[in-house]
Formats: structure tokens, C-alpha cells, sequence
């Protein structure tokens, strides 16, 4: 395992390989992220701890995706019970290791929406945990969008914390602390390439949903927008997951270069 740093320009380049990514297996990429949205959603109704379940699987489903990003550009089938490739494959050590890494995120994110309770008393961390729903004039006239901001805010080194840590764990024997100090290294190493990454990221959900909308609205459908917006931005989202493992290839050094992969920057 080598830490590499890398130009600002080559967020780009992660941005741009996770486009090709997901088009040498649209299909399957999109299976895995229903499979992960449905199973979500089933462990998430089961009572008193479903709201806490799934973040202690993030870690492992994390790995299970970087496992499907390899195998596609090996040109290997995916199936989506790769999903579950890091809590099976690697050993029962790694399996408790992502687990560990598992309690340790649902204790950060706790720690988040605590953190926003201190702006709008506690709205959206009722909203994340219990549930419920806020009608769009009551959202604006209180002070939840700030505290999302806040939330949004601090989340940023919890992100930085786990983003390469699951992996360096499952795939390179790093221990939890260990594995998520290399994370926030790397991710602070090359912060401009991820500022461009992101911006990069952002700049197309939002011309995607003003796109839609604004099509949807001039054509009379404009009931149809919810729909339609909600199907782009789970491709565009699907897209973002297969560009995590180019921002893994280009941190750490990953060379496993495949005919037609741009892994090249200057391509």
C-alpha cells in the first residue's frame, strides 16, 4: 500500500472514471444499489434499533461495492450478493475489524445529530431516528435547514474518517485506527483533488434536477417530476459509488488497468 498525492486537475479524473464504470455495467451497478435500498429499508422498520442497524453495515457494504468496481473492470460477473463480499471473504479477523468500524460510524453519526439538536432542538435528529415528516412551509420556517447545513458541515470528517477505511482494512489488513488515520491522510493529502471531485459531482445533481424540472414543467408533466427526478439522481448517485473506488486507485496507488480504462490522467 502505497499513499500517493495527486494534482488538483485529477478529481476530474475520478469523476470521469466513475461514468465509464458504471457504463461497462449499468445494469448490474444499479442492481446492487436497489438490493442495498431494499434491504435498508427492511432492517430499518424492525423496531427500537432499525434506525441504527444499517449504519453499522456501511463499512461492509462499502467494501462489497469496491469489490464489484474491481471484478467489473476484470470483467467478471457481478451479483448482488457481493454486497456481503467483506463480512465473508476476507477472513472472521476483517469481519470483526468492519464491524468495529461499523459501531464506530454509528457512534459518529450519533454524535452528528446530537450536534444538530443544538440548532433546531432536536427536529432532525427526531426526523433521521423515529421518522416522521415535515411539509415543505413548516422545513422553511424553522430552523431544521440550518441545522442540516450543521449536520452537513460536520459530517465531512467522518468522511474523511471512513472513506478509505474500510477497504484498507479488508484489503490490506489495516486495523480500524490505524486504517481510518490513513483515510484522513489521504483525503487531507490531496484535498484539492476531491474539492474538484466533488464540485464536479454536485454541479451535476443540480443541473440534473433543474434540467427535469424545468423539462417536466414545460411539457405539462410537471406531476411527474418527483418521479423522474428521483430515477436520474439514483443513477447519478449509483455513478458517484463507482467513482469511490477511482478516488481508491488513484490514493493509494492501484494499478490493475484494464483495455479501454482511462486511468490515465492525461487522457
Amino acid at each position: 500500500m502505497q499513499l500517493i498525492e495527486v494534482p488538483a486537475k485529477t478529481g476530474y479524473v475520478w469523476f470521469r472514471q466513475g461514468i465509464w464504470l458504471f457504463r461497462r455495467s449499468p445494469l448490474a451497478f444499479l442492481t446492487l444499489f436497489f438490493t442495498y435500498l431494499l434491504v435498508g429499508t427492511l432492517i430499518s422498520a424492525i423496531p427500537v434499533v432499525g434506525a441504527v442497524l444499517p449504519l453499522l453495515f456501511v463499512p461492509g457494504v462499502a467494501v462489497g461495492f469496491m469489490a464489484a468496481c474491481r471484478d467489473t473492470i476484470a470483467g467478471k460477473p457481478v451479483f448482488p450478493t457481493i454486497l456481503v463480499d467483506g463480512f465473508r471473504t476476507y477472513g472472521q479477523t476483517t469481519t470483526k475489524r468492519l464491524f468495529a468500524l461499523g459501531g464506530i460510524y454509528v457512534v459518529a453519526m450519533a454524535l452528528v445529530l446530537a450536534a444538530s439538536a443544538l440548532v433546531d432542538g432536536g427536529t432532525l435528529l427526531q426526523l433521521m431516528t423515529i421518522g416522521g415528516s415535515m411539509d415543505a412551509e413548516s422545513f422553511g420556517n424553522s430552523e431544521t435547514p440550518l441545522a442540516l447545513l450543521a449536520s452537513m458541515v460536520l459530517y465531512v470528517p467522518v468522511a474523511m474518517l471512513f472513506w478509505f477505511a474500510p477497504v484498507l482494512t479488508a484489503w490490506h489488513d489495516v486495523p480500524p485506527a490505524k486504517a481510518m488515520f490513513f483515510s484522513v491522510v489521504s483525503c487531507w493529502r490531496n484535498k484539492g483533488a476531491f474539492v474538484v471531485y466533488w464540485a464536479l459531482w454536485m454541479a451535476v445533481s443540480i443541473s440534473v434536477s433543474l434540467v427535469l424540472t424545468l423539462l417536466a414543467q414545460a411539457l405539462g408533466a410537471g406531476e411527474f417530476a418527483p418521479a423522474l427526478l428521483m430515477a436520474a439522481l439514483i443513477v447519478v448517485v449509483t455513478m458517484l459509488y463507482c467513482s469511490f473506488y477511482a478516488t481508491y486507485r488513484g490514493c493509494f496507488g492501484v494499478q490493475e488497468q484494464q483495455a479501454g480504462d482511462p486511468a490515465d490522467p492525461s487522457r
